[in-house]
């Protein structure tokens, strides 16, 4: 394995790592279809806003959701339909086997 291919293996196993949380995949799965902001995802995943906000944070940092600010609010939505395919096959791998 070339050292660019560690490179490319230590990112992957990041985003695995930041995804085994519960309250992470319980807000992805919410941003699944929508953007929404802090107080929408708390009343969806029954979360703290501390607990939502700190989760997001780390999301945001690995690039895995987006924000956008209107207003007052901030918004945040997945950052791509890869992210959403990770999770939806992790899904159907649990669901397929029981």
């Amino acid at each position: 394995m070339v050292k660019s291919d560690d490179k490319v293996t230590g990112k992957l196993a990041q985003i695995f790592q930041v995804l085994s949380d519960q309250t992470r995949l319980k807000v992805i799965r919410t941003l699944e279809k929508q953007e929404l902001c802090v107080s929408d995802i708390m009343d969806r995943t029954e979360a703290s806003q501390s607990a939502i906000s700190h989760q997001l944070m780390i999301l945001r940092q690995m690039d895995l959701v987006r924000s956008q600010r209107r207003g007052k609010n901030i918004y945040y939505r997945i950052a791509d339909g890869h992210v959403f395919s990770l999770i939806k096959d992790g899904l159907d791998h649990v669901m397929e086997k029981g």
